[in-house]
């Protein structure tokens, strides 16, 4: 019986390029915020577009569901990904449109994006290179290459044991986190051709 991957859908955008790409790589996907299809999910993708308050308020609005994946993915053990700000979220903390609390599964804080000079456009939009750190966790998920990024704000980890990739635009930006079972990605896969499938593809056989 094949895998199902819960997609959750909480009303953060994306949900359609995220469940194609998903499905063009082999995945059974079931579209759910439904707290007892999260529990017994296989594995669960969070995506995410728009802001992190937003994000965040409207995941905690669906009753149970939050408490639900984290019995799933951090009790449980099954593997998580985050996408754009979906990775976000995963934080303590962030700080766009005032400060909202995060699912804290990985200790940081989402703060915006600072340009170091005028020539460094914010959003990071477009395609970035997507750099190993040198104590990457699941480097067998994520590997070098280039991605598809859109954000305005980014993953502060009070860890760097906890920074699997880094991007850089005008400075150095998280480009991935990840501990235990989870796994979370500044840069669109669903966006990011080749390499993005190949990253879900991975993901999808992923045994931690």
């Amino acid at each position: 019986m094949a895998e199902i991957v819960a997609l959750v859908d909480y009303g953060a955008g994306n949900l359609h390029s995220v469940e194609n790409a998903l499905k063009s790589v082999g995945a059974e996907v079931r579209v759910t915020a439904d707290p007892d299809a999260l529990r017994t999910a296989d594995r669960i993708v969070l995506p995410g577009v728009g802001s992190f308050k937003s994000c965040a308020e409207g995941l905690r609005a669906i009753d149970g569901a939050v408490e639900a994946m984290t019995e799933r993915v951090m009790v449980g053990g099954a593997p998580f990904l985050g996408i754009c700000v979906g990775m976000q979220l995963l934080a303590s903390r962030g700080f766009e449109h005032g400060m909202t609390e995060g699912l804290d599964w990985i200790s940081g804080e989402v703060r915006p994006i600072e340009a170091s000079d005028a020539t460094i456009k914010v959003p990071h939009m477009g395609w970035n290179d997507v750099a190993m750190t040198p104590h990457a966790r699941n480097h067998d998920l994520v590997e070098p290459g280039e991605a598809y990024f859109l954000h305005s704000f980014h993953f502060h980890a009070d860890s760097g044991a906890d920074v699997v990739a880094m991007s850089d635009h005008g400075g150095g930006l998280t480009a991935a986190v990840g501990r235990d079972t989870v796994l979370g990605v500044q840069f669109h896969p669903e966006k990011s051709q080749g390499y993005g499938l190949a990253l879900l593809e991975r993901f999808l056989e992923w045994r931690p």
